[in-house]
């Protein structure tokens, strides 16, 4: 989602733990893995249905379902998706562009969907609360990454469940690192937060609202706090950007997909090297122009 103003009163990264969390060799050959992207998203025509995608190379998306889940009440934004433990997928989205709380379904096929419940964030004066991301650490944690404002400044904050149901949180934490400066009036903070772990190291993936590129930092825990690699235009994939979401590729590489919304488009781009450099964005064939914030998340047999 995209802040059109600052200091607006009235309105204002599931991350892939690989090798261990998608069942992933961590330099897989194609042809000894079979592995299918689902990706799940709002589009142009709707901001209150799901739509859920699915591809084989993690380029060709074909529609798996159209308006396959609209929540009881709302909107349907920034969905993202996982498969649990109980074999079961769980999205998590945001229900509403300027309240508290981030709306949660569940499906056992990824084509019909029940609401569960929206869990309302329990810190003080939050205005906005978007863009809900999964995150299943090494050790089988999972915790969701959201972007709260309060009017001002957005920051990353970290949820992890605390029974297998995903029915309860620990208190939010912020991401130390990722906190806008109280006294720099222009840093507005950052929003859609992704989460990636790559051996020790956990990379935050962030859109900065101040500058509209998206950014990357690395910390040593999913808390922080994180030291950025790459601030502005470093990977070259232009602003505004947003709605990053990243997955392993099968022959070692990672891919990035984004949301160049203002362009009407949609893009990703391949690192081969752990994230240094970027392949020129290309466009999403069939899909730019047409899906909002994807969340892909990718399953491997090998």
């Amino acid at each position: 989602m995209t802040s059109q103003a600052v200091c607006r009163r009235s309105v204002l990264t599931w991350a892939v733990a690989l090798p261990l969390a998608a069942g992933l060799p961590a330099r897989a050959t194609a042809a000894e893995t079979s592995m299918r992207y689902t990706m799940t998203a709002f589009t142009t025509g709707s901001e209150h249905d799901l739509y859920v995608y699915e591809s084989s190379d993690a380029t060709a998306f074909e529609l798996v379902r159209g308006r396959a889940y609209r929540p009881p009440t709302g909107v349907m934004r920034d969905p993202s998706v996982f498969r649990h433990g109980d074999g079961a997928y769980y999205l998590a989205y945001t229900p509403s562009g300027s309240g508290n709380s981030i709306g949660f379904a569940r499906s056992t096929d990824r084509v019909s969907w029940t609401h569960l419940y929206d869990y309302p964030m329990p810190v003080p004066r939050i205005e906005a609360c978007w863009a809900p991301e999964w995150f299943v650490d090494v050790d089988g944690r999972v915790s969701v990454l959201v972007s709260l404002g309060d009017g001002c400044r957005f920051t990353p904050y970290l949820i992890t469940a605390t029974d297998a149901a995903l029915r309860s949180w620990t208190a939010p934490a912020p991401l130390a690192g990722l906190v806008p400066a109280p006294l720099d009036l222009l840093a507005i903070g950052y929003i859609d937060t992704t989460l990636v772990r790559v051996e020790d190291r956990y990379y935050a993936f962030v859109k900065n609202e101040s500058t509209k590129f998206i950014e990357l930092a690395v910390a040593s825990n999913p808390l922080g706090p994180y030291t950025f690699l790459g601030v502005g235009d470093w990977a070259g994939w232009g602003a505004p950007r947003e709605g990053q979401s990243l997955v392993p590729l099968p022959e070692g590489g990672w891919r990035v997909y984004f949301d160049a919304y203002t362009e009407g488009k949609y893009f990703y781009s391949d690192s081969h090297d752990q994230f240094r450099t970027w392949t020129a964005p290309t466009e999403l064939p069939g899909l730019s122009g047409t899906i909002r914030h994807a969340t892909v998340f990718p399953e491997g047999s090998s």
